[in-house]
């Protein structure tokens, strides 16, 4: 790592990914891309700079980007780019992007000509899927449902998919989400990952009604991740002869 301090990045958007629980998940790269980073821009500037002083990177000139400022900040970024500077991405936990922040900024990066560096690492969808027993050769990846408009509509689509279907939800919502998957889906297979890398991570399998039955009867804490099984599922005998045919 000492070499490190002495890194250079050409004007670059960096997508960094950092870890979603375990500090020890984070990548050597991504370390050393913070380190040598013009400008870091995050969601929230508090939980960033913990990150930074649990791995002694000092100085740095951060920028909130976020749901609600991507179009302000957004040309803030592109300024520092045009002046040749270089400009980390990250989110609060995991890979950007992917159910967070990042989307108008990456394409905008690119429409104005700057290069667009993944720094690969740490990913919810990805640690999850690695250890799903429901059939993941191919998955549909749906993250948060709308709050409100289209939601009903969504899961109605994503009830009649033949493939698993990966979800994202909040601890004070899951309750609500479980009863409309078993409203849409029936009651299918399913498996909840919830605090993963962290000291409580858990991995709840079964069925919607068992999984519902289960969480009721405690204090529910920790984002999830949810995979439901598919329409038509094959046996599991079946499903798990054919997981790598396409790999």
């Amino acid at each position: 790592m000492t070499s490190s301090t002495t890194t250079t990045l050409e004007p670059a958007l960096y997508i960094v990914a950092t870890p979603i629980g375990n500090l020890e998940d984070m990548t050597f790269r991504a370390v050393t891309t913070l380190r040598a980073a013009d400008c870091i821009a995050c969601e929230d500037t508090r939980q960033t700079r913990k990150l930074l002083q649990h791995f002694a990177i000092d100085s740095k000139t951060l920028l909130s980007y976020h749901n609600f400022n991507e179009r302000t900040a957004s040309a803030k970024i592109l300024e520092f780019l045009q002046s040749g500077k270089s400009v980390a991405l990250v989110s609060d936990a995991g890979t950007p992007v992917i159910s967070d922040p990042g989307f108008f900024l990456v394409r905008a990066a690119r429409d104005a000509g700057f290069r667009v560096v993944p720094i690969p690492g740490a990913s919810a969808l990805a640690a999850a899927v690695s250890v799903s027993p429901l059939p993941v050769n191919r998955f549909y990846f749906e993250g948060f449902l709308p709050q409100k408009k289209g939601r009903q509509t969504r899961l109605q689509y994503l009830a009649e998919l033949e493939s698993s279907v990966v979800l994202y939800e909040s601890p004070h919502r899951i309750l609500k989400l479980l009863d409309e998957l078993s409203a849409h889906f029936g009651d299918r297979q399913i498996m909840l990952a919830r605090e993963m890398t962290k000291i409580y991570e858990e991995f709840l399998l079964g069925t919607i009604a068992e999984a519902k039955a289960n969480l009721q009867e405690r204090k529910i804490q920790g984002e999830f991740v949810v995979i439901v099984e598919g329409k038509n599922a094959k046996s599991k005998n079946e499903t798990y002869e054919n997981q790598d045919e396409n790999y």
